[in-house]
């Protein structure tokens, strides 16, 4: 293992980009990037204070009026070249993304990078269509229409588990609606944010639309959402940390979009096909390590099929390679930290007082991952419905499977917990599935498939996983301010309607 990307030489001026150029915080603190699969320090940065989020906003806010006017024409040829950059950097963003996530070189390089290039090119198509009510006489005496214009600046937060992703789930519809905005990755992961920026600039997207400070949420993260200058905020993080978010943006009236917590029901009717259950299940639960909002984490299995797919997904779990996330052969690779195993260490560990560990629950001690903060995939059985392992999110390669016996039981058992961001149905059965697509209270409800995610189609949830769509002509809406326009046709100076003022002196 080792570095596999120059973050040193590459953010040598800082971890801030602030009006089209890098440069250090100024908060008077440092933070260290660590390899997850090694505990080598990539980066040491001085983190974004207040005055840096003054400064990004200000830049956004300079930049705003030119970029709103450009015509959406303009602003899709920026973006179509914006897409072009990503796809030549691909090489290089996917290496930066195993390396501060330490994810799989194979799922940055066949799913994080390419889900970025296509978000921009999609997104740089949408900059053209920004559509309002067709104009008509509603009233009769008036010509009315509808304006879709661009907000103001954004201020958005984005988590560390799909950073580059999240870079641009939240920027690219802002500005392709006409926006400029201000990102706040997680101090963890900065790197990748940092380069999507500076491939936006050398695409030709004019400096201070796109800002990117890297600070703590306690200090600038609350600054960029407090902040008198910043009209909305878009968070993707948990419902604790939202709640807090929704607080701070409430005091300034700012629009609002949350994309929060998650604990996905993967629901197995007994007519299913049992190994593609099973495959499902388990390419769901690991996927980054877990480390997924949308992870299927608990597996309601139809009782006829619940032992054969708890030992199948066992036998599964254990062919899973866990190693060098550069390796092409790692199918697994490490947490984000070593602090965030422990967690997951702590509550699989609590769950052994009430549940059974099928197989995993420990840290590898395999060659070459004693350093990294690995988890080995793990699946419990037995637990109690409202127990922790079953209803508080996890974020780590944990799988929990219960047994239902009726169809009501199934959905009844899906929909109880607090989140409602991702769901699965598994079945053979178009009305069964057809039911439980209906009934099941998820903004995503994919069926016999778990995961997948297109740039044409929304992300977001119900309940606490929060409101607001990521992706898609939705999300690009909601960066969008909708204005009626009212023309009078009748050159009449004394409306009829004058009467309710003026009585009979009309």
């Amino acid at each position: 293992m080792g570095n596999r990307f120059p973050a040193q030489d590459r953010f040598a001026d800082g971890a801030q980009f602030i009006d089209g150029r890098l440069r250090p915080g100024t908060s008077g603190r440092t933070h260290a990037v660590v390899d997850p699969a090694t505990g080598e320090e990539l980066l040491t940065y001085e983190l974004a204070g207040e005055a840096d989020v003054d400064a990004a906003v200000a830049a956004a806010l300079a930049a705003f009026p030119g970029w709103a006017g450009a015509t959406p024409g303009e602003r899709s040829d920026a973006l179509h070249r914006f897409a072009a950059v990503l796809a030549e950097r691909a090489a290089e963003f996917a290496a930066a993304e195993s390396l501060q996530c330490g994810k799989p070189i194979k799922l940055s390089t066949e799913f994080d990078v390419p889900g970025t290039v296509d978000n921009a090119a999609f997104f740089a198509g949408a900059a053209r269509h920004l559509e309002g009510a067709s104009a008509g006489e509603y009233s009769g005496d008036h010509t009315s229409y509808v304006r879709r214009e661009p907000i103001g600046v954004v201020g958005s937060i984005a988590p560390w588990n799909y950073p580059l992703q999240m870079a641009a789930w939240k920027i690219l519809p802002a500005v392709a609606a006409g926006n400029t905005i201000v990102l706040k990755p997680s101090e963890l992961t900065p790197f990748t944010s940092l380069m999507f920026a500076q491939a936006a600039q050398e695409a030709g997207i004019p400096d201070g639309v796109i800002n990117i400070v890297n600070g703590a949420g306690a200090d600038a993260g609350e600054r960029l959402v407090g902040h008198p200058d910043v009209v909305m905020t878009s968070f993707t993080g948990s419902t604790a940390v939202g709640k807090r978010v929704a607080e701070i943006a409430t005091a300034t009236v700012k629009r609002l979009h949350l994309e929060l917590g998650g604990k996905a029901p993967f629901l197995v009717f007994d007519d299913a096909d049992l190994e593609a259950a099973v495959q499902g299940a388990v390419a769901g639960a690991l996927i980054n390590t877990g480390q997924d909002c949308t992870a299927a984490t608990r597996a309601y299995v139809q009782r006829p099929l619940y032992d054969a797919f708890v030992s199948a997904v066992a036998a599964l779990m254990e062919t899973v390679r866990l190693g060098d996330p550069f390796a092409p052969s790692t199918d697994m690779g490490p947490l984000i930290s070593y602090a965030h195993r422990d967690r997951v260490a702590g509550i699989v560990d609590r769950a052994r007082g009430y549940a059974r560990v099928v197989t995993g629950g420990a840290a590898p001690d395999g060659a070459g991952l004693a350093d990294g903060a690995y988890y080995r995939p793990t699946l419990v059985v037995d637990a109690a419905q409202d127990s922790e392992i079953v209803q508080s999110e996890i974020f780590g390669p944990v799988l929990v499977v219960l047994p239902f016996d009726s169809d009501d039981e199934g959905i009844r058992l899906a929909n109880d917990t607090p989140y409602g961001l991702a769901a699965s149905v598994w079945s053979r059965d178009v009305y069964r599935t057809g039911r439980a697509t209906r009934e099941i209270k998820a903004g995503c409800v994919w069926v016999n498939d778990h995961i997948p995610i297109i740039s044409e189609m929304p992300h977001g949830g119900y309940k606490a996983s929060g409101y607001g769509k990521d992706m898609s002509a939705y999300s690009f809406e909601e960066y969008t301010q909708v204005k009626h326009v009212m023309y009078d046709n009748t050159a009449v100076a004394r409306k009829d309607w004058h009467r309710t003022i003026f009585g009979d002196r009309l």
